[in-house]
């Protein structure tokens, strides 16, 4: 088996560089304080200190911000191989919320235990640092989406997006991926309403253009779906080619 496809951490930081045995075995180290999470209990609450950061290992997990009259924003959705509130521990106070969409399975990762590692291995500090990069890119987009992107539009590319992430782990393709999200998550990260987004899965699956249904992600044409979305995969800086046609 390739070193990289030890955990889903080290088959995405593979995209950017191939890590040596010390280095995936400084990675493997930081795997080493397992814990399984609930669905629907915070990991890392907003305001909370002096807490950890994670390393998911399995299962998908929301990040989250609550408003002054309780409302929700869904910032994001984490997958395998994505770090939780790694900003935040690095800057002692979180300013949102973790919760578990399904049951999952993430290593708990201290702040020293970080600077050690980096310490230890200055390029996977930079392949780290790729990938924090990476997950701002993916804000920014997300940013225009819901600030100009009509909504068939912002549904698809969103869509693609986790297509790609879930790609570069092992747990997508051109053709789908498994999916635990409701129609209630996308309207909470995309700014539409549960029946607007309903609407709108139900025009991509009558043009014959993807489904989502079953918690699963069909899609019927790929090409013709990310040219609807305006869908452009650079700021991903995946040079894996997953998704590309040989």
């Amino acid at each position: 088996m390739d070193p990289c496809d030890s955990n889903p951490l080290s088959r995405k930081l593979g995209a950017f560089v191939v890590l040596s045995g010390d280095e995936l075995s400084i990675l493997a180290a930081l795997h080493q304080r397992r814990r399984c999470f609930v669905a629907g209990r915070d990991l890392v609450r907003q305001g909370q200190s002096q807490h950890a950061a994670y390393i998911l290992a399995s299962g998908w997990v929301c990040s989250y911000k609550i408003q002054a009259d309780g409302s929700r924003q869904i910032i994001d959705f984490q997958i395998p191989g994505d770090f939780l509130g790694l900003r935040s521990v690095l800057l002692r106070t979180s300013d949102h919320s973790f919760e578990p969409i399904v049951d999952c399975e993430a290593a708990e990762v201290s702040a020293s235990d970080l600077i050690v590692a980096f310490e230890q291995a200055p390029r996977l500090a930079a392949a780290v640092l790729w990938a924090a990069s990476r997950d701002e890119a993916m804000l920014v987009e997300h940013l225009v989406g819901v600030g100009r992107r009509a909504a068939d539009a912002r549904v698809a590319h969103f869509l693609l997006e986790l297509c790609s992430r879930l790609a570069l782990v092992g747990l997508g393709n051109r053709e789908g991926f498994d999916c635990p999200l409701t129609q209630y998550h996308l309207a909470d990260a995309l700014g539409l309403s549960a029946v607007h987004v309903n609407r709108v899965l139900r025009s991509l699956r009558e043009r014959k253009l993807a489904t989502f249904r079953d918690n699963h992600v069909c899609f019927h044409d790929y090409d013709q779906l990310a040219r609807m979305a305006g869908f452009d995969d650079t700021y991903l800086d995946q040079s894996l080619p997953l998704l590309r046609r040989p």
